[in-house]
């Protein structure tokens, strides 16, 4: 593509996404800055129409541009914008709190929040997180509270079903047991240290401390991610009139398993990724764009962030809100270790 077709696609796609309607020609000579007829920059708009950058709608005579040519766009055409200074305290305020869990969520509001799209956030690999303290309190014959305080600042309460009642004094013991056995270890460390102690504990403790780590697995799990401002996708006009591809995307974001997939995925890349429609590989997505960022804690990857809108977003504004946010999410995860 030579220069003079770089430009014409750059101010075509640009003036699609603030306005919505397809381009035509006239619109490109009084914006492009190129000095061309009329008919030169039809036929420029033809070829790139056949290479298959842009297309016609039925409906009109302009263009509009194609999967192909948002990713030509994003890769080599588009101009980023530094994130504005209210915009940029915005985030670093909401993203100040010492507590990990309470930061992954305001980061994916915040992302919400700016984007006016959904905001969301990869929770760290469960396998990161380990037990500190863990309390066996009794309630009433066979419930037991439990108490599970872990290495990130998670306090969770789960009640289990014991099977025999417990003296204060016997959980009490089997606390100070746990707690010495077992703090500072990740679940999985746990669960195969447990299996091979079981053997050696008294038998009366055996399900005592497996029902324990049942209910931890429950109370702190965290594999998943947080979604924040799907609605916001109901007010976008390209998404919002069609309802069969809007089920199946807030069927995707229920489920949340496709969306993991590609978290996890993008945590292995570099710096920001875009996939945008049907690269995403979903066809639920093939009319939206999804933009991640991987983000850090101790020098070490663990979790992607992003949005997703429409094909049809300002990517020149969206990207620095991604690729700040993940930066502020890896300083604050970093400070607060």
């Amino acid at each position: 593509m030579d220069k003079r077709a770089q430009i014409l696609l750059k101010t075509l796609v640009e003036h699609y996404i603030s306005d919505g309607q397809p381009i035509g020609s006239r619109t490109l000579l009084q914006h492009s800055g190129l000095d061309l007829s009329s008919a030169t920059i039809r036929n420029v708009m033809s070829d790139l129409e056949q290479l298959g950058f842009i297309a016609s709608p039925h409906t009109s005579s302009g263009r509009i541009p194609t999967q192909k040519g948002y990713r030509m766009f994003v890769d080599s055409l588009l101009t980023v914008q530094p994130l504005e200074l209210q915009a940029l305290e915005q985030l670093k305020s909401g993203l100040s709190s010492p507590n990990p869990s309470e930061l992954i969520s305001s980061a994916a509001d915040m992302l919400s929040q700016l984007t006016q799209f959904a905001g969301l956030v990869m929770i760290p690999k469960r396998k990161r997180i380990a037990f500190k303290h863990l309390e066996f309190l009794p309630l009433s014959q066979k419930r037991v509270l439990v108490i599970i305080v872990t290495n990130d600042g998670n306090v969770q309460n789960r009640i289990i079903m014991a099977d025999k009642p417990y003296s204060a004094s016997e959980l009490t013991q089997a606390s100070h047991y746990f707690n010495a056995h077992f703090s500072g270890h990740t679940f999985e460390e746990v669960q195969l240290k447990l299996h091979q102690e079981l053997k050696q504990m008294h038998s009366d403790m055996n399900h005592l401390m497996t029902a324990a780590l049942d209910a931890s697995n429950k109370g702190v799990e965290n594999d998943g991610v947080v979604i924040a401002g799907e609605r916001n996708l109901l007010q976008i006009d390209e998404l919002s009139t069609n309802v069969s591809s809007l089920r199946k995307l807030f069927e995707i974001f229920e489920r949340r398993t496709t969306l993991m997939q590609l978290l996890d995925n993008s945590q292995h890349a570099e710096g920001i990724q875009i996939f945008i429609g049907g690269e995403s590989g979903y066809l639920a997505l093939d009319e939206c764009s999804m933009v991640t960022a991987p983000y850090e804690a101790d020098g070490q990857v663990v979790g992607t962030l992003g949005v997703i809108g429409p094909t049809r977003m300002a990517y020149e504004r969206v990207i620095p809100i991604v690729d700040i946010t993940a930066k502020l999410l890896s300083n604050a995860l970093n400070s607060n270790n």
